[in-house]
């Protein structure tokens, strides 16, 4: 059987949680969830020459990850202010500039990206010129593209959200996302609605809507899929999308059914909730 190859591109950094640093970066745990799962994946970002960058390759390392396409930078390694709220709810604050902001594009990435079966990017990761070019760039080299939104304010524009849609075959998204490009390129007002049309528009092959501790669901060939979710005590929210990307990826790649995928999916995020951090070790049974 084809192994199946997947390269990634985003941020790697260090979430702050009071005082307390945890590796994380929503494209490195797409790509570490990936790579617990069992599929081959290559993760191409930027750290700074500082200790904080020294650390977060000597924890990759440890993980067996390869850090190969982990540029160097000039800038400094970033770091996020994670705050939390009664209901265990993440935002952050995402310096500017840090080393992803930088990622420099060569002709080792292009290869990498042209082998890969399938290439996963987001739009934080394109909030500076230089990485946004970068991203253009190797979406035209891409075979299967699969775009998580990610939308963190105030670090991305409409024209380059426009852009990175036009580009992608698959799309995941969360309800507060949806709201926004509801409001901003004019979609239906119910939900179902609005997924066919932005399907259209973007001539998307697959929708995948994220909603909380509701669950999930799915697009596709003008059918819906649904999960109702899995209730657990939240202990907090960073990661649990981008685990529950990196399930939905795996499960699509191994041709599973979507009810199937979609409780995977689901049952994983649930778990990352249930955690500290973005990035937990999780149990062969969560995927059984």
């Amino acid at each position: 059987m084809k192994e199946i190859k997947v390269t990634t591109i985003g941020e790697i950094l260090f979430d702050v949680f009071k005082g307390e640093k945890k590796p994380g970066g929503s494209s490195l745990n797409v790509s570490l969830h990936l790579h617990q799962q069992g599929i081959k994946t290559h993760f191409i970002s930027a750290v700074g020459n500082d200790e904080n960058g020294k650390e977060l390759i000597e924890y990759l390392e440890k993980q067996d990850f390869t850090t190969q396409f982990i540029q160097q930078s000039a800038l400094p390694t970033s770091t996020v202010t994670v705050e939390l709220d009664d209901k265990k709810q993440a935002t952050y604050t995402i310096n500017k500039p840090v080393a992803w902001d930088d990622i420099e594009l060569t002709d080792d990435l292009i290869r990498l990206v042209k082998d890969a079966d399938v290439f996963v990017y987001c739009s934080l990761t394109c909030r500076s010129e230089k990485s946004r070019k970068t991203i253009y760039e190797l979406l035209e080299h891409a075979n299967l593209k699969i775009f998580d939104i990610n939308l963190r304010a105030p670090h991305y524009e409409i024209e380059t959200l426009k852009h990175l849609l036009a580009k992608a075959d698959i799309l995941k998204i969360n309800e507060d996302e949806l709201d926004y490009l509801k409001m901003v390129i004019s979609l239906p007002d119910e939900e179902n609605e609005m997924l066919k049309m932005l399907s259209k528009r973007f001539q998307l092959k697959l929708i995948c809507l994220t909603l909380g501790d509701k669950g999930a669901k799915v697009f596709y060939n003008n059918e819906f899929y649904s999960h109702p979710g899995y209730p657990v005590k939240v202990v907090d929210t960073v990661g649990a999308g981008d685990s529950f990307l990196a399930t939905f990826i795996a499960g699509y790649l191994q041709n599973l059914d979507f009810p199937t995928i979609l409780d995977r999916a689901c049952k994983v995020g649930a778990f990352v909730a249930s955690q500290a951090g973005a990035n937990p070790d999780y149990l062969d049974h969560l995927l059984k």
